[in-house]
């Protein structure tokens, strides 16, 4: 199988460079999840990091190649969470507000 040193950039991985397994397309996946244990015999932590363009070159605007960024949230792909988004699928509930849009209920002006 043919590798690639690949670079990852923020997190606990951030300046490191990594060989990382190439599919049959000749890309490294497109979520990197690295288990790290833990120290007290639990479960173990997974750091997920999502794969993105390294950059283009200036002439041609040829692809450098991929790096790996932290995701924090640890969702791994897109917004879907891992999971394949198809159209007919409904969207991800928003995240409920803190703040109490203004003419609301608590609005004591009007």
């Amino acid at each position: 199988m043919k590798s690639q040193d690949t670079p990852f950039e923020g997190g606990p991985m951030d300046g490191r460079v990594l060989p990382v397994l190439l599919g049959m397309t000749g890309h490294p996946p497109k979520t990197y999840r690295i288990p790290v244990p833990d120290p007290a015999g639990g479960p173990p932590t997974v750091l997920v990091y999502r794969r993105v363009p390294r950059g283009q070159s200036k002439r041609l605007g040829l692809s450098q190649g991929w790096k790996y960024e932290y995701d924090p949230t640890g969702r791994g792909g897109g917004t879907g969470g891992g999971k394949p988004r198809w159209p007919w699928s409904k969207p991800e509930p928003a995240p409920a507000p803190d703040v109490t849009p203004p003419g609301g209920p608590d609005d004591t002006d009007g």
